[in-house]
């Protein structure tokens, strides 16, 4: 976290997301997570909701914030786990819509 974060750094939880919206899209690649995101990674928005529609994505990440292992499990989070399954999210691919 930045400086002036440090000092309230245990005192709020982070996520990485929520479901805001049925079909939620959302993946961090090799992105530096610090420890402030809470284990789980993401959060639900109310209940089940969208939890089975939505696509959270995970590949590469680093950081004390970046550990999988207490993520949650839903039907509609992924961990990527090659270059083949992340190049769909990369910016030429994503943004530029390069094939």
């Amino acid at each position: 976290a930045a400086p002036e974060f440090e000092a309230v750094k245990g005192r709020f939880k982070s996520y990485l997301g929520r479901p805001w919206k049925k079909y939620a899209r959302t993946v961090f690649l090799k992105t530096d997570l610090d420890g402030l995101i809470d284990p789980r990674g993401w959060t639900e928005w109310r209940g089940d909701f969208a939890l089975s529609t939505l696509y959270y994505g995970e590949f590469m990440n680093t950081g004390a914030g970046a550990g999988d292992s207490r993520r949650v499990n839903w039907p509609g989070f992924h961990l990527l786990h090659g270059e083949n399954e992340a190049s769909p999210f990369t910016v030429s691919r994503f943004i530029q819509g390069d094939s």
